[in-house]
This record gives C-alpha cells, structure tokens and sequence, in this order.
C-alpha cells in the first residue's frame, strides 16, 4: 500500500506546452475534474493555487506525481518541488503498464492524468524526488557526446560505401578509410583519376605529414595507391560526380569530428569547474579506478546513475542498466531462452558493454587490462556464449561500482581466494560481536 493512500493525491499528465492535472481526495474520489494548465507562468501560479485549495480543504499535504517526460515536465517539476515537500516523478513503464486496466479502449490526457494519480495514491511504487542540475547538465552533454559520435560513425560508412562502388581496392591502401592520411588524400583527390594526374611529390608529401611514419612507408602507400588507382579505371563505376559526393562527406566528418573534441573539453570543463559538485567528481574518480574503465566511460555511468543512494542493492543497479534476466514462465513452463530486459538506460548499458570488453583484452605488451575479469571469462565462463559470458561481465563490473560508491573508496584489486577470506572472516566478526 502506497504511503500517500490517505492523503490528497495530483496526477499531472505532462505534454510540451500544457498538462493536464486531476486531484484526489483523501478518500479517492475525484476532488475536482482534469483540467488543463500552459506552460507558462500563469498555468503555473493557477496550478499552485489549486493545490493550495485541497490543503486548505482537508487540512493535510498533497502528494504530486507526474510522469517522466525527456526534458517536458523539468520545469514544472523544478516549481512545484520548490514549492510543496512532496512532489514525485514516476518511470513511464509504470504508467504504461496501468492505463489499460480498463476494458474500454480510453486514451486521452485527462484519462491519464487521473491515472496517474490513482497510481501514486494506490501503489506502492518506486518514485524519484530529486533532480541534480549538475548531473543533469552532465547527462545532456554526454548523450549528445554519443549522439554525434553516432551521427559521424553514419557519415564514415556511407564513405567508405561510396569509395568500394568508384574506387573498389581503396579500403587495401588505407585500412581506415577515415584516418587522418587517407582523409587528406581523398580531400584533394576525391577520385581515382585525380590521384593517377596528381604529382607524385604532392601525394608523398601529403602522406609523410598526415602519417609521421617517413618517406618509406609513404612510398610504399603511394605505390599502392597508384596500382588500385589503375584497376579502379578498368572495374570502378566512372561516375565523376562522386567527387562532389565525397568531398562533401569529409566535410561533414571533420565537422562533426570537431564538434565531438568541442563537447569533450566542454565535459571536463563542466566537471572540474569550482561550481561543480565535490561529491559527483570524487565518484567519477571511483569507477575511473577501476581497471578497464577510462575517464569517459565513467563519467558517462555517473551521469546515468546519479545518487547511488538511490539503489540499495546491486541488482537494483543491474536493473537500472537492463541486463538483468527477462521471466517468461506459466504454469509448469519455465523459459530458458530468456534474454536481458533492455529496459533500463541505453547509454549506460553501451558504456558498460565497452568497459566489459576492455576488462578481458590484453595490452601491446600482452598484460591483462583486469587480470580478475579476464580470468574469471577464461576460466569459469569457458564455454558460455560468448554474449552470455560478456553480460556477465557486465555483472561484475555493476557490482564493482556498486562497491566503490557505496564505500566511497577507490577500487582496490584482489584476488578472488584473498577477498572470500576477508568477507567470511568480516562476517564472522560482526557475528561474534
């Protein structure tokens, strides 16, 4: 039973520009009708009076609920919870999963905002109460952080799509069509023909600058890139308008490749700026100490997370990620093929995917990057698929940062014999005691 079952409960039902709000009585009832306030001061201040009467009314506190919306029910949140003590903000899987408990076919904002209040009155739910500015500033810019590297990633394979159809052997030159040397070659010579006419010394030089690896193994590249270059002419689509086609792409790429270094110095600026919170920054220190996990992958998971004090479990941060198993079972039928839910944070879930891969690879010089990880993978999780094996990596990794925020220490490595001792001997000790 929900705490707020005796107590006058608002629903709000927020959209872009307006909401629409139902108040309960104490009893359940309908205080008064949905109705509909802007986006505005004045659909504020009117939506504040009307609370105001229901308290009067029943002399008691209201409890607010509104469900999440992006960034649509920021600023109304960010009033009201200035405002009254006890305002909420509920996950829309929730809200969805209650607006067909009728057996009439009925969707409309006043519906909904009257759901939504017989849910915060009724159920005993899961809320959120607060909303850090600074983790919200954080969270923006590293999503749109992946949001361009995205849109780019988009712009380098439609490059490399163009180049097999009008220069088929260019992917055999450069393996990454997109570094830095290749890139400067195609922005002056888009085409295979404008690469046979041009100088041979522009070219080297070109590679030699770009590259920083010498004259021989410009030499070498320019050979090759000249014999590609001549089959290219025989099996090659000769369709010169390409050129214009290509060299716009670049464009974009270095464009976008710009903006992306922009919105990291921006990242780090916000993070180490003296009004940035004390508390946020020592927890991205946290998980950064954990080997395998680089700056930005745990700046991204602190932005996704938030106050850990709102997890009391580590299943509940596996929740929060997605990866935790879906049920498919009925009657005696219980499910083995059952996937992870995905239900949580796609951002977080990729960074932590990231981090699980570079927690069981090697360096250049062949030592493990997490040397528990990759032996816990190499050796209990021989033979699990491998994307069965990857997720519970994931699992290890949520539970290391679970420990790390929760103790607020850096992340110490231990072997798994040694730690096991320590947690029985703990134990055994707050028994006894």
């Amino acid at each position: 039973m929900s705490k707020f079952f005796n107590s006058p409960t608002v629903g709000i039902d927020v959209s872009a520009d307006f909401s629409f709000v139902a108040i309960l009585a104490p009893n359940g009832d309908v205080f008064k009708k949905p109705f509909r306030i802007k986006h505005d001061i004045s659909g504020f201040t009117h939506l504040l009076k009307e609370i105001k009467k229901v308290e009067e009314e029943f002399n008691m506190k209201t409890a607010i609920f509104m469900e999440s919306t992006g960034v649509y029910h920021l600023s109304l949140f960010h009033f009201l919870n200035k405002n009254f003590d006890n305002t909420f903000v509920i996950n829309p899987l929730v809200t969805k999963c209650n607006k067909n408990v009728d057996i009439r076919k009925v969707k409309n904002d006043k519906k909904d905002a009257l759901s939504i209040a017989q849910i915060g009155k009724f159920q005993n739910i899961k809320l959120s109460q607060s909303v850090s500015m600074d983790i919200f500033q954080l969270k923006s810019l590293v999503r749109e952080y992946y949001k361009l590297t995205d849109n780019c990633s988009t712009y380098k394979k439609k490059l490399s799509t163009d180049l097999r159809v009008i220069f088929p052997g260019y992917k055999n030159v450069f393996s990454n069509v997109t570094s830095n040397s290749s890139i400067a070659i195609l922005n002056e010579f888009p085409t295979p023909q404008a690469i046979l006419s041009a100088p041979k010394d522009l070219i080297i030089n070109i590679l030699m600058e770009k590259s920083k690896k010498g004259l021989i193994w410009s030499e070498k590249v320019y050979s090759n890139l000249i014999n590609y270059a001549n089959e290219a002419n025989i099996i090659g689509l000769p369709l010169h308008g390409f050129s214009i086609k290509i060299t716009s792409t670049i464009n974009i790429i270095k464009a976008l490749e710009s903006e992306v270094k922009n919105l990291l110095e921006q990242i780090e600026s916000l993070i180490n700026s003296p009004n940035f919170s004390e508390q946020i920054r020592k927890n991205i220190e946290f998980i950064d100490s954990i080997p395998g996990i680089g700056r930005l992958t745990a700046v991204t998971l602190i932005s996704e997370i938030g106050d850990i004090n709102g997890f009391l479990r580590p299943k509940h941060l596996v929740a929060f990620f997605g990866i935790d198993s879906s049920v498919n079972e009925s009657g005696k039928f219980k499910g083995n093929q059952n996937k992870i839910s995905k239900r949580g944070t796609r951002i977080g879930r990729r960074a932590l995917y990231a981090a699980a891969l570079a927690c069981i690879r090697t360096n250049r010089n062949g030592v493990p990057i997490n040397k528990v990880l990759l032996d816990y993978y190499q050796i209990n999780l021989n033979g699990k698929k491998p994307k069965v094996a990857l997720v519970a990596i994931m699992h290890k990794i949520i539970n290391y940062i679970f420990a790390v925020l929760r103790n607020q220490t850096p992340f110490e490595v231990r072997d798994p014999r040694i730690h096991k001792q320590m947690y029985l001997e703990n134990k055994n000790t707050n028994t006894a005691a």
